[in-house]
């Protein structure tokens, strides 16, 4: 590729490999390595590659998948900064003071991840087999976040009802609910929607 064909800036890129490169060890030590099977999380890591190879499928795929939890997640902290409350509770952390502010502070890529993913399919287009993958990628968070994280830091909401789900059996068919649930519910709406606003990737 020639810097002519380049059609995302390559300060841009650079500049979101520098702070996922300086996040990765701060939260890898605050919250461990579970903490990276978030979808938002997902979303950032795979955005480096997605920008430096101007892939449009990495980039749609996770556009789909961090749409709906990124956007809550701004409104969450919106209302926690306006209101002193967070009502949908995925932001909730943001003011809990034993938290060191820095930590913090780099939780705040979710304001800009999203539109950084969006700005990126309206540049190189976006990926029709968008949903067909993130779908899969879905599932297979869900089914990692259920065998490979505790309980009690519910990532990607596997262990949320723990009062009411507690066989085994019962939580696995709640997991297996979510895997059709959120695809459904949350990213097919979302695809659809990009198809009608974005181009497909140039061939």
């Amino acid at each position: 590729m020639t810097p002519d064909d380049r059609r995302i800036p390559v300060p841009l890129k650079a500049a979101q490999t520098a702070f996922v490169a300086l996040l990765i060890p701060v939260y890898w030590r605050q919250y461990g390595p579970a903490n990276f099977l978030w979808f938002s999380d997902v979303a950032l890591l795979s955005s480096v590659p997605a920008l430096w190879l101007e892939s449009p499928v990495l980039a749609s795929t996770q556009a789909v998948g961090a749409f709906v939890p990124e956007s809550l997640w701004a409104v969450d902290y919106g209302l926690g900064l306006v209101a002193g409350r967070t009502p949908i509770h995925i932001a909730t952390y943001m003011f809990d003071r034993r938290i060191p502010r820095f930590v913090r502070a780099l939780s705040l890529f979710h304001l800009w991840l999203l539109p950084l993913l969006i700005y990126a399919i309206s540049r190189i287009g976006y990926d029709r087999r968008a949903f067909s993958y993130q779908k899969r990628i879905t599932a297979a968070l869900l089914l990692a976040s259920w065998r490979l994280t505790r309980p009690e830091e519910n990532v990607n909401w596997v262990y949320s009802s723990r009062e009411r789900i507690r066989s085994p059996i019962a939580r696995a068919g709640f997991v297996c609910f979510l895997m059709v649930a959120i695809p459904l519910v949350f990213q097919l709406p979302v695809h659809k929607t990009f198809k009608r606003f974005f181009s497909e990737p140039a061939r």
